[in-house]
């Protein structure tokens, strides 16, 4: 990695990265921006602090301090990364993040599968809804095995027996906020709890629509915020609040 990097996208998804595609090809449109990804086997415990080590060897290869994006799981990673080494970390934008950063749509899987009395099948076709939005027959059971799949080799720490939770605390670099009004996984009122953390120069961005993929269904809209706020937000004050809806 070189001196003209100026953000890493950082994702956990083997299956799922290709919903992230449209958001960074409009963000190439106006900054160099690296991809990190954790690969997991299906034989390897889950595990966060591999995930951010690995991050770490990573970014020791830039020589400035640089905006780290992520969304779910990678949003995770990136958050718990920011804590440990800030000094590496210019801004943190999150995507569908709550305050309880670790509550995921696996651990939303989980609920339903442990407490609806259902098939694993049709837990996750509800799952294709809840995620993206009402789909045809085909494309549900495309985005059902996309889920299967990904949830094999995820570093999500939740399983059918166990949830884990990482509680809310401050980021100690500006912090970008973004989710969409309708996602069920992680809802506006997910994203407000961050109020009590935030700093002046932090932000929270609410899209009208697009469920938790939201950045793929609206990447322009997406990619605007985030950029504005890598070009002002992050040296800037700002009102810890500025809520706006993405045009549809």
């Amino acid at each position: 990695m070189t001196s003209s990097i100026d953000a890493v996208w950082a994702t956990t998804c083997s299956y799922l990265k290709r919903f992230d595609q449209p958001l960074l090809k409009q963000l190439r449109q106006q900054v160099t921006i690296a991809q990190w990804q954790y690969q997991q086997t299906e034989d390897e415990p889950s595990s966060l602090s591999i995930a951010v080590d690995l991050l770490h060897e990573f970014m020791q290869e830039c020589d400035h301090p640089v905006h780290l994006i992520g969304h779910g799981t990678g949003g995770l990673v990136s958050l718990l990364y920011a804590r440990q080494y800030p000094q590496k970390v210019r801004s943190l934008t999150l995507l569908g993040v709550g305050a309880w950063a670790s509550l995921d749509w696996i651990a939303h899987y989980y609920f339903h599968l442990q407490f609806v009395p259902c098939s694993r099948h049709h837990v996750l076709t509800q799952l294709v809804s809840d995620l993206f939005g009402e789909q045809n027959a085909t494309v549900t059971c495309y985005l059902s095995r996309l889920l299967e799949q990904e949830m094999a080799v995820s570093p999500s720490p939740h399983n059918l027996f166990q949830r884990y939770n990482l509680p809310p605390d401050e980021v100690p670099v500006p912090l970008l906020l973004c989710g969409s009004e309708n996602d069920l996984v992680v809802d506006s009122r997910a994203l407000k709890e961050w109020e009590g953390w935030m700093k002046d120069c932090d932000r929270i961005w609410l899209c009208q629509d697009g469920y938790h993929f939201f950045h793929c269904f609206y990447p322009q809209s997406v990619a605007a915020q985030v950029l504005d706020f890598w070009h002002d937000g992050a040296s800037a004050s700002f009102p810890s609040i500025s809520s706006k809806s993405c045009p549809v």
